[in-house]
């Protein structure tokens, strides 16, 4: 029987709305000014346009087998082994399908991890797993200390599991760990041997791997591009191909060895676009190898740099928001950074908000069931190919100077990630690109979170380091405003208060409101406590109020009318007042020397260095 509901057609009675259609209506808003003051860059300087046509045509890429769900990984990094079989356990039961195996030292530990990857550790950890139950355990072996890889491979055999009934990513990845430290032990030649002995040996046992990992977190978590990351993961996978087949191994088994892991972040399109790129360039690798291509298994993992130590539930929205865009584009294994890890080691409800966000996605927004939904976008498909673009250049730049080892000892990519991070970072300082709770709409009165209590594991130094170069360190972009709030909770601990600054407003609540709430939201992105007040008129009655707040400066705060009737005045007052130094909001325009006469000495604005501002300010209260 047919319903009324069967034959509704969603914006049927609307006629079709063309490009053309929508570029009139652009044109009107812009009133004059030109179409490309919307378009945006990426820090590829990939163009993103505000309007695409529809991508007629696009095949979808192959990622996931139909409607299969990504596997959902979880972090197992407490350096105590029984507390991590108890989190193991835990996790399993309540959602995980995989367990990521973190051992201290590693490149993703966040200083945490097990102390040890001995099979008396591994037996530890794991006991009560059944490694043929269709449970993935994903190992990070550690360049340089036990060989988790080997140990975790006997712990199987002598529990009397079949080793190709097991779902074990060994993860070898020596390159992407010196890439992090900065340093070898013997040049990567001297290192491919013994990486092909590992993985054939364990190959021989039965496990079916994948067993190294290329892995572009270190390229991510620096502050690097997308495409700079992609292009490192396609370097890192190609000197493992070669170093297996190297080692005798036939490229078609050898490839099969080789998994992708990326980062997602809470750049949609991007980082739905970076998964899409990764398969398409992978497979060009394949062809170039005389290979037919086929869907390799590509990892996530949440973004390390973009975690907040304050206002930290906002990292469960951009947990989100990476998950939806890795789980879309095609991820075959998802691991969510807990909300908390940037303050310490995750407690029971982080780790479970971490799971449940995977679990949310999957069993309630069913985004498994829709294979590659941006395939025909054409803003997305125009993102794939640019990425596609950009990194396919970088990475032939780094074959030319002789594979990744040599361009990482040459600092070639060390150098483009630096060069990106430091445009990121001025970002943040400026306030271009916002870390919600961080570097905008701070909480000066927020409660602590719970973490538990371990400490960060201390290991002793490697052995001997032959070769050393630049490292490509893990940051937090949010570090640097979280520095400031850190002196100003110091300074609250040790006199009871925190330093003030008056917001010294101008006229009426309509002239005063919206730059008062901005500069509010600056000064207290640095710790330093606004202080509202009534709009002044007398510079008499400010001068007293600024006496009475104990503010050691002073920020006017109205509309460009008000200022030019009020703000010479008022800064006098206040800087008999005693003000230290006194800021205006806005821009001063052709009034500036008439106002820095009258004692204005910063102007704050959308776009000026905040950071650098705030870390003034500071000096000056010191």
């Amino acid at each position: 029987m047919t319903t009324k509901t069967d034959e509704l057609m969603l914006a049927g009675d609307f006629p079709p709305a063309s490009y053309e259609d929508w570029r009139k209506l652009v044109d009107g808003v812009l009133k004059g000014a030109p179409f490309e003051k919307l378009v945006s860059k990426t820090a590829d300087g990939l163009k993103i346009d505000p309007i695409y046509r529809r991508a007629r045509g696009a095949m979808p890429v192959a990622g996931r087998a139909a409607a299969a769900p990504w596997q959902i990984m979880q972090r197992i990094d407490h350096p105590d082994a029984k507390a991590a079989n108890a989190q193991a356990l835990h996790d399993l039961e309540n959602g995980a399908t995989g367990l990521e195996i973190e051992f201290a030292g590693g490149p993703g530990a966040r200083g945490f991890g097990l102390a040890h990857a001995t099979k008396e550790t591994l037996a530890r950890v794991l006991d009560g797993v059944f490694f043929d139950a269709g449970i993935t355990i994903a190992l990070h072996p550690v360049l340089g200390r036990e060989n988790a890889g080997a140990n975790l491979a006997d712990l199987v055999e002598s529990r009397g599991f079949d080793p190709a009934k097991t779902e074990i990513r060994f993860n070898y990845q020596p390159l992407s760990t010196m890439a992090t430290r900065g340093a070898a032990a013997a040049p990567w030649p001297e290192m491919e041997r013994p990486l092909a002995k590992i993985i054939g040996e364990l190959m021989g046992r039965g496990f079916k791997g994948p067993f190294a990992l290329a892995d572009g977190r270190p390229v991510h978590d620096a502050g690097g591009s997308e495409a700079q990351e992609l292009a490192f993961a396609l370097a890192v996978a190609i000197a493992y191909l070669r170093a297996l087949e190297a080692g005798g191994m036939a490229l078609d088994v050898a490839r099969a060895a080789v998994s992708f892991r990326l980062v997602a972040d809470a750049d949609q399109f991007l980082t739905l676009a970076k998964f899409r790129a990764l398969r398409l360039l992978w497979a060009r690798i394949e062809q170039s190898c005389g290979l037919a291509p086929k869907p390799v298994f590509v990892a996530a993992e949440t973004a390390w740099r973009t975690l907040t130590q304050r206002d930290p539930y906002v990292n469960m929205l951009r947990a989100t928001m990476a998950t939806f865009s890795a789980g879309l584009g095609g991820a075959n294994a998802i691991t969510v950074l807990p909300h908390t890890l940037a303050l310490g080691l995750p407690d029971p409800f982080a780790r479970r908000a971490a799971r449940n966000t995977q679990l949310v996605l999957l069993e309630e927004s069913n985004l498994a069931k829709v294979g590659d939904p941006a395939a025909g976008s054409g803003a997305i498909e125009a993102l794939t190919r640019q990425l596609c673009e950009a990194a396919w250049s970088l990475f032939q730049e780094i074959e030319k100077t002789g594979g990744i080892f040599d361009a990482l000892e040459q600092n070639l990519i060390q150098r483009k990630v630096a060069a990106t991070r430091a445009a990121r970072e001025a970002d943040i300082a400026r306030r271009r690109e916002v870390l919600t709770g961080a570097s905008e709409f701070p909480n000066l009165h927020e409660a602590d979170v719970a973490v538990l209590g371990a400490r960060p594991v201390v290991l002793p130094p490697d052995g001997e380091t032959k070769l050393r170069f630049d490292p490509l360190p893990p940051i937090r972009l949010a570090a640097p405003f979280e520095a400031l709030r850190d002196k100003s909770d110091e300074k609250l601990k040790a006199s009871g208060a925190r330093p003030k600054i008056l917001l010294a407003n101008l006229g009426a609540p309509a002239d005063f409101t919206a730059r008062a709430a901005f500069a509010k939201s600056v000064f207290e992105t640095g710790g330093i406590e606004a202080i509202d007040t009534q709009g002044f008129s007398d510079p008499a009655a400010l001068a007293a109020a600024f006496k009475a707040s104990g503010a050691a400066m002073a920020c006017l705060c109205s509309s460009d009318k008000a200022y030019a009737e009020h703000a010479a005045a008022a800064a006098k007052a206040l800087q008999a007042a005693g003000a230290r130094h006194i800021y205006l909001a806005g821009r001063p325009g052709e009034r500036e020397a008439a106002l820095r006469s009258a004692g204005v000495g910063e102007f704050i604005f959308a776009g000026g260095d905040a950071l650098a501002m705030l870390r003034d300010a500071w000096r000056r209260m010191e």
